[in-house]
């Protein structure tokens, strides 16, 4: 069984000796719809993702324009999803019981959470050099 993995669409915006950036047109469910231009909930951001080079990945294969596919192991989406969304919950879950179960009012228990869940993504800032260690994304030329 193959390995399942994420692919997106993106254009090589800028190829160096140790990275190839690529800029992906990041779209939601609603983007293909026909009346999104009047509907206001379609959400479209370009991100870049910068792929470092190894073996697989040489600068002298890719050039500034091209189309290509960003890959990602579904493993690392489901860390991402983890680390972005359920492990920030189970925070704010946790310290609103704390909270409550030490008496504080409603307004401390909400506002001491929240700080808690800023906290908490303030180390996943200060700690993105070793996180972006763990997400690798690779790139691979389109089939024509």
């Amino acid at each position: 069984m193959a390995k399942e993995r994420i692919e997106h669409e993106g254009k090589v915006i800028s190829v160096d000796k140790d990275y190839i950036s690529v800029e992906i047109l990041n779209k939601s469910a609603c983007a293909a719809c026909h009346a999104k231009a009047v509907c206001g909930a379609s959400d479209q951001a370009v991100k870049v993702v910068e792929v470092a080079q190894d073996i697989s990945t040489l600068a002298a294969d890719y050039q500034v324009g091209e189309t290509v596919n960003v890959v990602m192991s579904s493993a690392m989406g489901t860390q991402a999803i983890w680390l972005a969304y359920v492990v920030p919950l189970i925070v704010l879950m946790a310290s609103i019981l704390v909270f409550s179960l030490c008496g504080a009012s409603e307004l401390a228990m909400g506002l001491g959470s929240l700080g808690i869940v800023a906290l908490y993504y303030l180390g996943v800032y200060l700690f993105r050099n070793r996180i972006s260690k763990i997400f690798i994304f690779s790139i691979e030329k389109q089939a024509k």
